[in-house]
């Protein structure tokens, strides 16, 4: 028997600096609209090519950490090919590819299975795009 699927589109202002958001309530408020108690997958995609999803414990320090780690793997300075927008924007181009557009989480009762520590986070280096979509879909 086929699931049922559910989706919306988010918008999160990730404002003009480096960004790690905790998209967790979101997920968490959209599973209790939609999930209706059911086990099934939660979907968190984000449609840009210069923003990602992570997860990792956020508010101990640990995501200034992955902004740090960021940093030192891709460096914001005119050592990349794609070079419009401010100045090392070529390496936000590169994040997807290390911290991709998307998680599939498993939901059980209706909600998210998370281990005690971990969140759902956007991450966003871009500066020039204060705005992200993120689309959030559950199938069951």
């Amino acid at each position: 028997m086929p699931g049922t699927f559910t989706t919306t589109t988010v918008t999160i202002s990730t404002g003009s600096d480096e960004a790690v958001t905790d998209l967790t309530g979101e997920c968490e408020r959209f599973l209790r609209e939609n999930a209706g108690g059911a086990d099934g997958l939660l979907n968190i995609f984000v449609p840009h090519a210069t923003a990602g999803i992570a997860l990792i414990e956020t508010g101990a320090g640990s995501d200034d950490d992955l902004l740090t780690t960021l940093h030192t793997l891709l460096p914001a300075d005119d050592r990349w090919q794609h070079r419009h927008g401010s100045p090392g924007h070529g390496r936000d181009h590169v994040l997807p590819a290390l911290v991709p557009p998307h998680a599939t989480l498993p939901v059980v009762g209706g909600r998210l299975e998370l281990g005690t520590w971990q969140s759902v986070c956007l991450v966003d280096t871009n500066k020039d795009n204060p705005d992200r979509r993120v689309r959030l879909s559950f199938l069951d």
